[in-house]
């Protein structure tokens, strides 16, 4: 009589469990670790770094599908809610309101999916009723996608 063993690595079947994060939300939580810790090193000796320089770059880094969108946006948040400060977040293009984001891009890449993200958070003053959207999933932008995002970003913003 023969055992079989069994190693302790996926096999990427169907009926695979999740278990923990995916390496992608572990590579965004670790990004995340190094804006926090960038951000408390910066003393008063230590020039400040420009938030605003840091996003473009990850905007630059970005696969050209992406980093269109992603430039696109920041054009749309910059004339429509110049009061939001540009930043990071878990390595993401974001735009804040005292320092709290919201709203921000999630690319494609970033965590392997199909499409690119706009996300809203709670602090976006989007509320329509009992029940409203707080991301849009998006492959290309229109010129009406652009009207409708930069109504919904003016409208975030107050």
């Amino acid at each position: 009589m023969t055992s079989t063993q069994t190693s302790g690595k996926s096999s990427g079947t169907a009926d695979e469990k999740y278990d923990g994060f995916t390496e992608e939300e572990r590579g965004a939580m670790k990004e995340r670790a190094r804006e926090l810790k960038a951000a408390s090193r910066r003393g008063a000796r230590t020039p400040k770094a420009d938030p605003e320089t840091e996003v473009l770059a990850k905007i630059a880094e970005m696969p050209d599908a992406d980093r269109v969108l992603a430039e696109r946006l920041h054009a749309l948040v910059k004339a429509g809610a110049p009061d939001l400060a540009p930043k990071l977040w878990y390595g993401m293009p974001a735009y804040a309101r005292n320092g709290k984001v919201v709203c921000f891009f999630q690319s494609a890449q970033k965590f392997k999916t199909r499409y690119a993200t706009l996300g809203f958070s709670d602090l976006a003053d989007l509320d329509e009723g009992t029940m409203w959207p707080t991301s849009y999933a998006l492959t290309k932008l229109t010129p009406a996608d652009e009207t409708r995002i930069a109504a919904l970003i003016r409208k975030a913003a107050n």
